[in-house]
């Protein structure tokens, strides 16, 4: 039950659905989530080292602002580990991980741009995770999903000012080629090439 809290209060806090700075109501929440107050503790207690809620003395607990001028640190080290995790996905062989990412890559090429917002920007973010899980590298794949939860909410941030969503994740296509491939070098490439155009973008907005 604390799993499925922390998921799901993870997925509302990147995209923005719990405002910056909002207070948590943990008894409102263990009513919406059908859960007990214990695992809406403990998923608050991960989600704090995610550096997505801050908790204080006797105030309660609050969602983290977002700090776009966290985004230069971010993508410093995201050009560092971003490459590392493509390489190693594309190194690794299990036939569930490549089942699963060519899965993706077929949601990507018949990708209906139509879709809601929530679900494209959701699409993006599970794209990176399984990447990152793909790398085989548990300590890898945590600082990075931490790292794209934080660059994620900078994007929600600005996104009415950026370009359309389905254009961000159709450039994930030749990424998730090149590692079905094998191609550790060549997704090491797209990907660095991917953090940096991202970047730019999102100076761009404000």
């Amino acid at each position: 039950m604390a799993d499925r809290a922390y998921d799901l209060l993870r997925d509302r806090l990147v995209l923005l659905e719990i405002a910056p700075t909002h207070p948590i109501h943990e008894p409102a929440l263990a009513e919406e989530l059908n859960v007990g107050r214990t695992p809406i503790r403990e998923a608050l207690k991960r989600l704090e080292t995610d550096h997505l809620v801050v908790s204080y003395p006797r105030r309660g607990t609050f969602a983290t602002a977002v700090d776009f001028h966290e985004l230069n640190q971010i993508s410093e080290i995201r050009q560092v580990l971003e490459p590392m995790a493509a390489h190693n996905a594309a190194a690794n062989k299990d036939p569930e991980i490549r089942a699963e990412l060519a899965e993706y890559l077929k949601k990507i090429d018949s990708l209906d741009e139509s879709m809601d917002q929530r679900s494209l920007l959701l699409l993006d973010v599970h794209i990176h995770r399984l990447i990152y899980r793909a790398s085989a590298n548990k300590h890898l794949e945590e600082t990075l999903v931490r790292l794209d939860n934080l660059v994620t909410r900078i994007w929600c941030l600005v996104i009415d000012q950026m370009p359309p969503i389905a254009e961000h994740i159709i450039e994930h296509s030749a990424l998730l080629r090149a590692i079905l491939d094998g191609d550790g070098t060549k997704a090491a490439q797209l990907v660095s090439a991917h953090v940096a155009h991202f970047e730019q973008a999102l100076r761009k907005a404000p």
